[in-house]
């Protein structure tokens, strides 16, 4: 089981932990509200998670251009 980061506004992969086994409240998940997890983590056939998160270059534009909240998908 691996779990992979990927940004929700430009796609690119933040991190992965291969091969880790970690429990919900290690990576914070318990805070996380149920519409928030459905949103935010999901898991794939082969055992995988992914979690949507956002990345550094993303968070920068989104605060350098408060306008770009109104887009899903960031290039950069």
């Amino acid at each position: 089981m691996a779990i992979h980061y990927l940004c929700r506004h430009c796609g690119t992969q933040i991190g992965s932990l291969d091969k880790f086994s970690v429990h919900t409240e290690q990576l914070g998940l318990h805070k996380l509200s149920d519409q928030e997890r459905q949103e935010m983590v999901s898991y794939e056939s082969n055992g995988d998670i992914q979690i949507t998160s956002i990345c550094e270059d993303c968070q920068e534009a989104l605060d350098r251009s408060p306008a770009l909240h109104e887009f899903d998908y960031l290039i950069h």
